[in-house]
């Protein structure tokens, strides 16, 4: 048998740090650890802070099946739209190839891959850019922009990356959140965010009028770099999207489980 330990990790990680985040949005957002379903679903317009996960290790081709069912119909009861999260390293072989028809069976699409990763990496050299100066995010101006750089990265409307952030004292003093500037003006953004005795690196964006320049790893260094600064820490975890999945590697991190988010098809 696999050893599930990394993955497991990586669903936990995702599991601690969304309850942060979700919580820190709505005081009484749906933030439920089910039978094999972790709910944390702030039911806000930023669909990042509206997730399901599964939790099981080792499920099988039925048990996967019901739990996508028992997933669809959470995620049907909530006004806005999100995310169930699988991390398909935690699938049986049976499972995994079972995914994709049990998914659509329950009423969920497959809308883009992540990957799970991390790394025994920390401390990290502290970072530069030749084009970029670094600030960290501690007023309400500076996470607008975070905000808005992450809702031109993933193609949401400006509104939507505000209302998951906008008001935020936990991103403004708890949260390792920096913006790279160009000449002044924010054009990447990283954030990380100790959690369970790691960094965890959150919502990673570069404004894509400015990628293929190297900003998003100087940025995400630079999270990392202050992250550890303050906690001592040296391990740390993330989930990548797949166009930061070949950058993180460079800084030290390992790839531990395919991630597969699905939405709602109706």
């Amino acid at each position: 048998m696999r050893d599930l330990a990394e993955s497991i990790e990586s669903m936990e990680q995702l599991a601690t740090v969304w309850r942060a985040m979700v919580l820190d949005r709505d005081p009484g957002a749906d933030v439920r650890d089910l039978p094999g379903i972790a709910v944390r679903w702030a039911d806000c317009r930023f669909a990042f802070w509206n997730c399901v996960t599964l939790t099981d290790a080792g499920a099988d081709a039925g048990l996967l099946k019901q739990r996508l069912n028992e997933a669809a119909e959470i995620m049907r009861a909530k006004s806005h739209a999100g995310f169930l999260w699988v991390f398909e390293a935690l699938l049986d072989d049976r499972a995994q190839a079972a995914l994709g028809a049990a998914a659509g069976q329950a009423g969920l699409r497959y809308a883009f891959p992540g990957t799970g990763m991390a790394g025994d990496l920390l401390p990290v050299p502290e970072p530069a850019h030749p084009e970029l100066t670094f600030v960290r995010v501690d007023d309400e101006e500076l996470l607008r922009a975070y905000a808005d750089i992450n809702s031109r990265a993933y193609g949401f409307p400006l509104e939507d990356g505000r209302d998951g952030l906008a008001g935020s004292s936990l991103w403004k003093s708890g949260v390792f959140a920096y913006l790279g500037l160009r000449d002044g003006v924010p054009v990447t953004c990283a954030a990380s965010v100790e959690a369970d005795g790691r960094l965890f690196v959150v919502l990673v964006a570069t404004d894509p009028a400015w990628e293929r320049r190297g900003y998003g790893e100087a940025v995400t260094r630079k999270a990392l770099y202050e992250g550890a600064r303050a906690t001592g820490l040296t391990r740390a975890t993330l989930h990548a999207t797949a166009a930061g999945a070949p950058v993180y590697p460079r800084i030290g991190f390992r790839p531990n489980s395919p991630i597969g988010f699905y939405a709602l098809t109706d």
